[in-house]
């Protein structure tokens, strides 16, 4: 085992601009005795440059780097006998796209370590991109927002904002959201789509980044119970109303004489149904942050949306699905979506999704590499995040037996594959195999 790091150029996505670990991070822990190649990119959020004055070989291979970190999936082609691979595998839910590449890196006898399952003894994610998820999940959804309503004819502020890639920092984003927000207050916005009425699922990382944007604006929070009485004859419109949704709004027992119980939710989702669909012709955007299997009730379904449709065009315009999980909790978002190509309008009579802001239906966002939209701040976030652990990571001796395998616990829970096999968290995955 050398002390030779990777960081993998990105290439699941042509606007993948993300790294693992920034130039800082590099810097320092070159003076720690590490070493690093990076993977020549002219693409990445930070140059070639800024990793060779970090201390940092720049090369065309990894071949000589032990461990490698990365970001998205790597292709099956990829992988050398015995090295470890630090990544977002997308592997723990059997996800049929992805099992080619780990049976390939079953063959090489790898180590899998994945950023999704770092979590802390109350299993709480401790290395995420979430929060910049959300940022630019509700800077897209508002640009939505504005462009789907300059189409019907109905000028808003929301006209103002773009896509989130588009400002060269977070910051001048910020900007232009508060503008709006100010535009709002000023003069209020037009009778015809007042109140404006935002929903988020969920209320972790990933909801209080979006909701981190939603609060630049004029708004007022209320509960799901006060948005199914509210007089929209009686609201201001210079305000943006807004309700968090959690899982007992989400879902109810199915013995409604049983009462909903969070712990009992997650161990036997199938003793619940879906409740969500009562609130929807209330909302104006939804932003789905939850975090969904298939196990779980949908919150929207097709055949809903289609009866929500029988009953004339509905408030909901806009659907910023964050969470983006293809003929999930939104099943209508049949796949994600490229941050070039970020959104298609759903018709739910025909069942046709048509790419872009024109047509009849409901408009969704569902990019799959949100923060990628907001590369600088959200790699040197995530850095921070994963620069405690990267010593262990690459100074553990793989070849020891998994139990004497000396890494941090967050780490050893993250560890998926070990010399190509399966650890004791993870053998249910055999089945996927």
């Amino acid at each position: 085992m050398n002390n030779i790091v990777g960081i993998r150029f990105e290439d699941k996505y042509e606007m993948e601009r993300r790294v693992p670990i920034v130039p800082h991070h590099v810097k320092k822990l070159v003076e720690k005795g590490l070493a690093f190649h990076v993977q020549t990119s002219a693409k990445r959020a930070f140059t070639d440059d800024s990793f060779e004055d970090a201390g940092a070989k720049i090369v065309s291979s990894l071949e000589n780097a032990s461990v490698i970190f990365g970001v998205k999936e790597m292709p099956e082609t990829f992988f050398e006998e015995n090295k470890t691979y630090v990544f977002f595998s997308h592997v723990v839910k059997g996800q049929p796209y992805n099992m080619p590449m780990l049976r390939a890196m079953m063959d090489k006898k790898c180590q899998l370590i994945d950023y999704e399952k770092i979590e802390n003894e109350e299993n709480k994610r401790l290395i995420f991109f979430g929060r910049y998820a959300g940022l630019a999940g509700m800077i897209n959804s508002l640009w939505s927002l504005g462009q789907r309503y300059k189409l019907q004819g109905i000028d808003t502020p929301f006209a103002h904002i773009r896509q989130a890639y588009t400002y060269p920092s977070l910051k001048q984003a910020y900007e232009a959201v508060s503008k709006a927000g100010y535009e709002i207050a000023q003069h209020g916005l037009p009778d015809a789509i007042s109140p404006i009425v935002i929903g988020f699922t969920g209320y972790g990382n990933v909801s209080k980044g979006a909701q981190e944007i939603a609060h630049l604006l004029p708004s007022i929070e209320i509960s799901p119970k006060q948005l199914l009485e509210l007089d929209f004859n009686q609201v201001s419109k210079k305000l943006i109303y807004k309700v968090v949704f959690k899982e007992s709004d989400l879902s109810r027992p199915i013995d409604r004489t049983a009462v909903f119980d969070l712990h009992h939710y997650y161990g036997h989702p199938e003793c619940y149904e879906n409740q969500f669909e009562k609130y929807i012709p209330n909302l104006s955007v939804l932003v789905n942050c939850i975090y969904w299997n298939n196990q779980y009730p949908r919150m929207i379904t097709k055949d809903f949306l289609e009866k929500l449709y029988a009953n004339g065009e509905p408030k909901l315009k806009v659907i910023g699905d964050i969470s983006c999980d293809p003929d999930g909790s939104i099943e209508c978002t049949h796949k994600g979506t490229e941050i070039e190509n970020p959104v298609f309008v759903y018709n739910p009579v025909t069942r046709v999704p048509t790419y872009g802001f024109e047509g009849e239906g409901i408009l969704v966002m569902a990019v799959d590499i949100l923060p990628s939209e907001l590369p600088l701040e959200s790699s040197i976030g995530f850095s921070e995040a994963l620069y405690p652990y990267v010593e262990k990571i690459v100074g553990a001796d793989y070849d020891k037996p998994f139990d004497k395998l000396e890494l941090p616990t967050a780490i050893k829970k993250a560890l998926i594959l070990h010399k190509g096999k399966f650890t004791p968290n993870y053998e249910y995955m055999s089945s996927f195999i």
